[in-house]
């Protein structure tokens, strides 16, 4: 025996060194990095800068260039009023042009000028969904990590509720050796060490299972064990005129405030195409033929040219008014969209925060129940073994301290809970 002691000794630092302590910060971090969904935000928000610029809205010159060659081959009959005739065969010549052309937009209603507002709107918007989605993973991997503490603290709960079992059982053996006890009581002590350690293991199954669906939200190396050596620590001091204040800066009401601003480029763009439109034109052409025969053996012009361009929109069926028309109810139901999102996330609140009060009261009273239920689970098990109570008695205790422990750890995993989701909904979740 005392080898075996003095290999686990020895062994124990390789089998420490082969854990590794997960820490939330540490979650989070990985989560933050590994997270798919915050990769593909985050190439949305590239998208949008990369789409944000004058270019993309109209506002730069289009320039562009073109040329041609073309050989030919003709045969060519000519008759003149003086009487003389020219056939001509196989005459071999090309004709060739090349123009380099540009136009700027000088006005077309503002439209360029609403369209850039709209893109820079956009980029915006994917940037406040990148940081939703960057709070929404905080708030996933904070819960997941928190359940793999709950349910450790239920496991101590189990482990002890097996300890008294197991202590009522050597008291019930002792009291059998001098003729104490009968076969039932034996028997039901026995009954009871079974079903906490079957307990034990059933704990034991909901751990790794939380734990395994933290990594797999985090994308953690799956073949490391990690411990977790922490507790629920509840933030008492949220207060629901400040969340209220703060509700604003919600990145659910963040976007439908873009979208609002979005729209309202959307009407603008579709009021501008009443207006005329001036362009600024300009090229370079050059164009020439050479025939090997004929009456015109080589033709060449070549030079620049400018000019504006506008063009007044007089009637195209009312295609225009009826986009107007969209645009405006567009713009309408959005500021109904806000409005409406803004009421519900205030009714979200004050449920939440009834929840995350009720539960912070509920755990400073629980608190008490759970001391005194610990410290009856001590007395009764005392005068169990002197004789003073019966195992009745015992096994009552033992259920109203299992009772009492659960229910605390229940009350803090629920505060717990209530503060994350009250603290995300108002852009305020940190670690």
């Amino acid at each position: 025996m005392k080898r075996f002691y003095l290999g686990i000794t020895l062994l124990l630092p390789m089998i420490l060194s082969a854990q590794s302590q997960l820490t939330l910060k540490n979650a989070i971090d990985t989560a933050l990095k590994n997270n798919y969904d915050i990769q593909i935000a985050k190439n949305y928000v590239k998208i949008a800068e990369t789409g944000n610029n004058y270019g993309m809205a109209g506002g730069l010159p289009f320039i562009s260039a073109n040329a041609s060659d073309n050989y030919v081959s003709n045969n060519t009959l000519q008759k003149y009023n003086t009487g003389i005739e020219t056939n001509s065969t196989d005459i071999i010549g090309n004709n060739y042009n090349a123009a380099l052309t540009a136009n700027i937009v000088l006005f077309n209603g503002f439209k360029v000028l609403a369209t850039k507002k709209q893109l820079s709107y956009l980029q915006k918007q994917s940037e406040i969904g990148l940081n939703g989605q960057i709070q929404s993973t905080i708030a996933n991997v904070m819960m997941k990590y928190y359940d793999v503490i709950r349910q450790q603290a239920l496991l101590k709960i189990t482990q002890n509720s097996l300890d008294v079992s197991q202590k009522k059982l050597e008291i019930i053996n002792v009291k059998d050796k001098v003729g104490m006890a009968n076969a039932a009581i034996t028997m039901q002590a026995q009954s009871d060490v079974n079903t906490a350690t079957q307990n034990l293991t059933l704990q034991q199954l909901q751990i790794n299972q939380a734990k395994a669906d933290l990594l797999t939200l985090i994308n953690a190396k799956s073949n490391t064990t990690y411990i977790f050596n922490d507790s629920i620590q509840i933030d008492p001091n949220l207060a629901l005129d400040n969340i209220l204040q703060f509700l604003q800066q919600n990145p659910q009401l963040q976007l439908a405030e873009q979208q609002i601003k979005i729209n309202e480029q959307l009407l603008k763009v579709a009021s501008a195409q009443k207006y005329p439109s001036l362009k600024l034109n300009a090229a370079y052409n050059l164009t020439g033929y050479n025939n090997n025969d004929g009456y015109n053996l080589f033709y060449q012009n070549y030079g620049p040219t400018a000019g504006l361009s506008l063009q007044l929109p007089l009637f195209n069926g009312n295609v225009y008014h009826t986009q107007k028309s969209i645009a405006k109810i567009n713009l309408y139901n959005a500021n109904l969209e806000k409005e409406s999102l803004f009421s519900s996330l205030k009714n979200t609140v004050t449920n939440k925060y009834q929840t995350y009060t009720t539960t912070l009261n509920q755990i400073e009273s629980q608190k008490q129940n759970y001391d005194l239920a610990q410290k009856l689970v001590d007395i009764v098990l005392q005068n169990f073994q002197h004789g003073q109570a019966n195992i009745l008695e015992l096994k009552a205790a033992q259920t109203t301290y299992e009772n009492a422990a659960y229910q605390l750890v229940s009350f803090q995993f629920n505060a717990k809970m209530a503060e994350i989701e009250l603290k995300q909904l108002i852009y305020q979740l940190s670690y």
